[in-house]
């Protein structure tokens, strides 16, 4: 027969450990509900912009939209989802952050695919800037999402300041990257479709 055991001190410190993470995390809502909407706007307008550029596309939109215009979208949908995630009813912060850590790691392979893609396009050749807010910094927005299921119970705090400056890094990036996307299409390639035309 199995008896219950008596609860121990440490597990009440560990229960009241748990509550104070909680009590942090909901000071964090009205960020989260602010930058999950700024990326849920976002999201649509690249939709819009997308749908306006799609009307005359340049030369092998295909590609270089795999390689630049679709990871904007991706980022601006992490930050979102992210956003959502740690505004969720949690019991505790492990099941969240185990999350952020599964969606950052998956994301984090999905931004060495865009490398792989943007080398691989011919429409256009990337600089430093574009390797920088392409590959670099979602590495580093990523890379933090992956470390803070297992910073998280060590340094609750700065773990979850940690997280929301990668998401907003994440909405950051896509703002520059759209803003990037669209000057390109409007200003470089403009006056070389008018000249073919």
């Amino acid at each position: 027969m199995l008896r219950a055991t008596p609860p121990r001190a440490n597990d009440a410190a560990v229960v009241q450990g748990a509550r104070d993470v909680m009590f942090e995390l909901t000071k964090w809502d009205s960020f989260y509900g602010i930058v999950g909407s700024a990326a849920g706007a976002l999201i649509g307008l690249q939709f819009v912009v997308m749908a306006l550029i799609a009307a005359r596309p340049p030369a092998r939109a295909a590609q270089t939209g795999a390689a630049f215009a679709t990871p904007t979208i991706v980022h601006f949908s992490i930050a979102l989802l992210i956003s959502a995630l740690l505004c969720a009813p949690w019991e505790t912060i492990r099941v969240a952050t185990a999350l952020c850590g599964l969606f950052g790691a998956a994301a984090a392979v999905y931004v060495l695919i865009t490398a792989w893609r943007m080398r691989a396009q011919t429409a256009y050749s990337p600089d430093f800037e574009d390797w920088l807010f392409h590959v670099v910094l979602p590495l580093v927005a990523y890379g933090i999402l992956v470390a803070s299921p297992f910073t998280v119970f060590l340094q609750a705090r700065q773990t979850l300041f940690a997280i929301g400056s990668a998401v907003l890094l994440l909405v950051f990036i896509g703002i520059h990257n759209a803003w990037d996307a669209v000057a390109y299409f409007v200003l470089v390639n403009q006056p070389n479709r008018d000249k073919g035309s």
